[in-house]
This record gives C-alpha cells, structure tokens and sequence, in this order.
C-alpha cells in the first residue's frame, strides 16, 4: 500500500483548510516556468469522467487582453449591483472581487465536449460530468498553488461571451473559468466574505443527513458517528 505519512497527511489537510479565494496582496513576483508546469501538471492529473481530459488551460500575460477582461468584470459587476437593494448594495460595490490587472498571470479553464468523440463512458446519463471533470482540475491547482504559496482568485463576474471573443475560442469551447494567479504577501485567515460577515459558514452537522434526504437516522450504525459530529463540528 501507498500510504501517506503523517506529515504528508498533515500537508494536504493544510493546503485545503487555508485555500483562499485570493483577489487582493498580489506581488508583482514572476512564478518560475517550472512551479507554473508542476501547478498545471497537477490540474491534468484530475479525475475526469471517462478519462476524458476535456480541459485546456489558456496563460494569459498580455495587459491589452487582460484590460479587455477587466472591461466585461466593470460591466457585469455595475449589472449584479443592481439586483442587490441597499445596504447589501453598497457592502456588495465595496468588495474587491477580482485581481485581474493586479495579479502576474490570468488563466482561463475551458471545456471542450468534443474531446475523444461523441461517446464518453460515463457521460451518457449525465452529460454535466464534462464539466463537473473541468471542476476537479481547477480544485487541484487551486491546492497545488496554495502548498507552492501562490494565490489563487476565481473571477465568475464576467460574460463567458465576452470571453469566447476576446480568447478567440471556438465555437465548442465553453470556458468554465477564469482564474488569476500570483504570489501574495499573505493569506487571510478566512474567506473574505465570512470575515466580513456576507454569510455564515455552516457547520459540518449541519449539512450531513443519513441515509436519505433531511433524515436524522437514530440507526445505531450513525449513533457514534453523530456524537462525533457534535462535539467536533
């Protein structure tokens, strides 16, 4: 057996329970060719549904092409505010939601349907599995940049067919993120939007049900297991 050692077991907990969603405290440090190629190494080697690899990861440097990103996140942004009455409204517009400028590199994460052919084992029932498979990738660079130090920020406020035009990408290609990327002077303890009080983080205990929908089984099987639960969590 491939066991991990404590200290290996410690070190993925670690880089899962302080992942942040980083949009601020970007340093104008370039990542190395080959810290880059180990975080995007670590992308492909996701789990994918019938081993399709279906993502492409498209580095973006250029300032032009990354102003014209930041255009469609400005336009987007003043169209989301509007659905937001004050005074959410106004802590919504206060938010830093995007590095886009600020961070050394943007990555674009894209799905392409059509790799392999039309028959994909395990997509046929499900066809949301491709997808699901570009998600997976994007969780493990997210860990992968975080144990090398780099922050990461999703940045979902934008058109995806602004981004089709301006990454010229064909019609098929349907891009599922756009991430920034870059060292950052320090990571915050919590998620930005529970520090400052968006929403709560719920408690394990409370989004765990047994064996069926909304069912708090008093089965002697969960008994120990719940116990748990409530002192832990």
């Amino acid at each position: 057996m491939d066991n991990f050692s404590q200290q290996e077991k410690d070190g993925l907990y670690k880089a899962i329970h302080s992942r942040r969603d980083v949009r601020t405290h970007y340093e104008q440090i370039p990542i190395s060719d080959d810290v880059l190629i180990r975080i995007l190494d670590a992308a492909h080697h996701a789990p994918s549904v019938g081993f399709s690899q279906p993502w492409n990861f498209i580095l973006i440097k250029d300032l032009e092409t990354r102003n014209k990103v930041k255009a469609s996140f400005n336009e987007e942004h003043e169209r989301s505010s509007k659905l937001i009455d004050d005074p959410k409204r106004s802590t919504y517009l206060s938010l830093k939601l995007e590095g886009i400028i600020e961070a050394p590199i943007n990555l674009c994460i894209t799905y392409d349907p059509t790799r392999f052919g039309p028959f994909v084992i395990g997509r046929t029932s499900i066809s949301e599995t491709g997808v699901y498979s570009v998600c997976c990738a994007i969780q493990n660079l997210w860990l992968a940049a975080k144990a090398e130090g780099i922050g990461v920020g999703w940045v979902s406020i934008l058109s995806n067919d602004d981004l089709r035009e301006i990454l010229m990408l064909p019609d098929h290609i349907e891009p599922i993120a756009y991430l920034t990327m870059g060292y950052v002077t320090h990571f915050e303890k919590k998620p930005d939007l529970e520090r400052i009080g968006w929403l709560p983080r719920l408690s394990l205990n409370d989004v765990i049900y047994f064996e069926k929908w909304n069912n708090e089984n008093d089965n002697n099987r969960w008994k120990n297991f719940q116990s748990l639960l409530r002192i832990k969590f």
